[in-house]
């Protein structure tokens, strides 16, 4: 029954898209990968929910909680719930930038901004370095996700399938296909999410879980883990309308009102986490060893709830991931076409970044296969690079003027200074890496920006 049912919404997920791409014809790069900016709310409403709200919520939280403590899945919620603010004010300014630029990449706001080739060829090139840890996060969840509700297949076969999924959905009709997909699998997500939640607190008792719970792990945080999740929220809020995709999900909205008016609702979503949080306690008061701490939500499902229901949760994890998957697709493609290779005839780009997107497909499953990770792993190992675009992006939005060397220089610092500080497991008392490599891309930005302007001012 568990895997009729997971067919069954996988076949009507690819009825979706093929019901998407009817009344468009052929499409142009533009309607392939920001529909044209035809988007109203409720699509840009579901686009953009759909990759904030992904196998990482079903997977990474739950499995953040189960392996460090709650505590530690604090800074999940407050970086979301702090973004939000942002979005709403930074998000029309930048379809606003998009529509001014005709861009369709976050590259594409840099070259139209700077009018610099070097700083187009950088932003592009680390926008795919950065996102391969999230199309592997996407493939590490659907791996834990079918495997945790009893699908004793081959990692191989499950990501080659995956992988093969969100390629035909991006093959049919490109960002059409994932919005309108977004709204089933949105539907059957937070279905999924309740109804273990409820079954917890219906077969276990709410209170017996949490005294249970307690008793194992600790609900009090230290300095360090304090000054962690507060410096993790502020740096992953400023990262997180920066994400190339979520650039991409903006420029698909027909005006910038349609951008503030899905912002306004977007927080209904955080809901669902008190049910997530009940999951996470319930696989740790019934001492469950898991493979993986990835699987901790999936094993509350699979011991409380009915077959025909953990078929629906199945594919609500799934299409999570695959949605996601196809939207980092549709932001490489055209990186690599538009920006890395800018002599492409523009009809040649759509079949072009189709090529790129099974290139990407590839890296990202061989990484999943050789380097499996815990999740928040994967989402701070983004975040370390993508949110050093954010001054860069602050420029551009509102109108400012400064040297494209400099934003160069201070993001390069930034994203390296990163990669070192994670490497070497530095510590700064327990604040973000990646907060304090923005600190210093902002001073080399400044430094870099106004000592040539001094120099040029000082008698000979």
């Amino acid at each position: 029954m568990t895997t009729a049912v997971f067919l069954g919404f996988i076949v009507f997920s690819l009825y979706l898209a093929i019901r998407s791409k009817q009344g468009h014809g052929a499409q142009s790069v533009h309607d392939f990968f920001v529909a044209s900016r035809q988007f109203g709310a409720y699509l840009v409403f579901f686009l953009a929910a759909g990759e904030i709200y992904s196998i990482g919520t079903m997977v990474g939280f739950p499995g953040g909680i189960y392996a460090k403590g709650p505590t530690y899945g604090v800074w999940f919620l407050g970086y979301i719930l702090l973004a939000y603010p942002l979005g709403y004010f930074l998000g029309p300014k930048i379809w606003q930038a998009g529509a001014r630029y005709n861009a369709i990449t976050l590259p594409d706001l840099f070259k139209g901004h700077y009018g610099s080739r070097a700083l187009e060829l950088m932003v592009a090139g680390s926008s795919i370095l950065f996102l391969l840890p999230w199309g592997q996060l996407q493939f590490t969840g659907l791996v834990a996700a079918l495997k945790g509700l009893g699908w004793e297949f081959d990692p191989v076969y499950l990501v080659l399938i995956s992988a093969a999924l969100a390629f035909t959905y991006i093959a049919i009709s490109g960002v059409r296909a994932s919005a309108y997909i977004a709204i089933l699998k949105d539907i059957l997500m937070v279905v999924a999410i309740v109804a273990t939640g409820v079954a917890v607190g219906w077969k276990a008792g709410v209170g017996d879980v949490f005294h249970a719970a307690s008793l194992q792990v600790s609900n009090q945080m230290n300095d360090t883990q304090l000054r962690f999740s507060m410096s993790t929220m502020l740096f992953q809020a400023l990262g997180f309308y920066v994400m190339p995709f979520a650039v991409q999900n903006f420029f698909t909205a027909k005006s910038a009102n349609t951008i503030r008016r899905t912002q306004v609702a977007m927080p209904l979503y955080m809901l669902m986490y008190p049910f997530l949080v009940l999951a996470s306690y319930y696989a740790i008061s019934q001492n469950l060893q898991l493979a993986s701490p990835n699987e901790a939500f999936f094993a509350a499902a699979v011991r409380l709830l009915p077959d025909w229901l953990l078929g629906l949760v199945t594919a609500g994890a799934a299409l999570s991931g695959l949605l996601v998957l196809a939207g980092i697709c549709l932001a490489i493609g055209p990186i690599v076409t538009r920006n890395l290779l800018p002599g492409m005839p523009e009809q040649r780009q759509k079949q072009g970044a189709k090529v790129v997107i099974v290139v990407y497909l590839v890296l990202s499953i061989a990484m999943t296969l050789a380097t499996p990770n815990l999740m928040l792993t994967l989402i701070n190992t983004t975040y370390y690079g993508v949110t050093q675009f954010f001054p860069g992006v602050i420029v551009i939005l509102f109108s400012l003027k400064v040297r494209p060397m400099a934003i160069a220089l201070g993001i390069l610092s930034g994203q390296g200074l990163a990669i070192a500080l994670y490497a070497q497991q530095a510590d700064f008392g327990g604040i973000n890496l990646g907060l304090v490599s923005l600190a210093v891309n902002l001073l080399v930005t400044v430094v870099a920006n106004y000592t040539p302007r001094l120099a040029r001012v000082q008698p000979a």
